[in-house]
């Protein structure tokens, strides 16, 4: 028989120990590999996102540069503008200046002009205060004239016109001094001489006690009446009206010169009106004293002189001529 051969001996631990080890290379191998495909995979996202975060930089760096261009561009433009706007300040400070010199101008102009104007005004009012005295007599309306005169004056600043306000505070004082006025006050007088003519009596009556008259004339008494020719002659009715009427006549020529201050036919009037008295009355106590009165009526100036009267306005005057 034959016989059989033992099979051969297993060796397992020959082949597991380099399957093993290669199992174990494979393995770390392709841990390795696996590690290494993360980690490049890792460094590929980290460079992505690197390269993102990069672009992402460099966008926003573009943008900060364009945000820098942009506002360079406005500082710029900012600043042309405030130059042009300092220059449009300066332009408007010059243009401010110019009117406020032209304003100044215009209200010393304006201040000139109001004063030349008071002045005017003035001026006229004196004149026709002077006008009021010399034909007119009106004292009263003169004074007034010459309140609205100082009031004008008085409105006028400076000193230069003090001198002007004290000549007119003197004409003023030499007017009030007149009271009602010369010829006015003449008037009054003459009007009442007027009437008291009328109370003359035509008939002298003896006084109770006084002398007899001669015989003769008692004897022609009945029959005649003697009357001294050399003052008063014999006077019918009628030539005594008329003599009436002529004295009243020249009373009223002496009325019409006294109201046009006119001395010389004033003074003509007066002395026709002497003339007539002892025509149409007897001579007694009362023709007397209507003839001393009437005197003193002659003896009236209708126009005083006044050396005040129209300084202050030619003062003025020679003021603005002056300036």
């Amino acid at each position: 028989m034959n016989e059989i051969d033992p099979p051969p001996p297993h060796r397992p631990l020959r082949w597991i120990l380099p399957l093993a080890v290669v199992a174990v290379v494979v393995g770390g191998a392709g841990w390795g590999w696996t590690k290494w495909q993360a980690q490049q995979a890792r460094a590929a996202q980290r460079e992505a996102d690197a390269n993102v975060l990069v672009q992402g930089l460099a966008g926003s760096v573009e943008a900060l540069r364009r945000d820098q261009r942009s506002t360079s561009q406005r500082v710029q433009d900012a600043a042309a503008t405030n130059r042009v706007l300092r220059d449009e300040m300066l332009g408007l400070s010059q243009r401010n200046a110019l009117l406020e010199e032209n304003l100044a101008r215009l209200a010393d102009s304006t201040r000139h002009n109001a004063q030349a104007l008071q002045l005017e005004e003035a001026e006229l009012l004196l004149s026709q205060a002077g006008q009021r005295l010399a034909f007119a007599d009106d004292v009263d309306g003169a004074r007034r004239l010459y309140a609205l005169a100082a009031a004008a004056l008085e409105e006028l600043p400076g000193g230069e016109y003090l001198n002007l306000r004290q000549a007119l505070m003197q004409e003023r004082n030499a007017v009030d001094a007149l009271g009602p006025g010369p010829r006015a006050e003449t008037q009054q007088r003459l009007a009442r001489f007027a009437g008291a003519l009328g109370a003359l009596p035509e008939q002298i009556v003896p006084a109770a006690g006084s002398a007899a008259p001669p015989w003769w004339q008692q004897l022609l008494a009945p029959f005649v009446t003697i009357t001294p020719t050399a003052a008063q002659g014999p006077l019918t009715a009628a030539e005594r009206s008329a003599a009436w009427d002529a004295l009243q006549l020249e009373l009223t020529l002496a009325r019409a010169a006294v109201e046009r201050g006119n001395q010389s036919e004033f003074e003509q009037s007066l002395d026709r009106v002497a003339l007539w008295m002892p025509r149409l009355w007897p001579d007694s106590p009362g023709l007397r004293e209507r003839r001393a009165e009437l005197q003193q009526l002659r003896a009236r100036v209708l126009r005083p002189p006044l050396p005040e009267l129209g300084s202050t306005l030619q003062q003025l005057r020679a003021m603005r001529d002056g300036s």
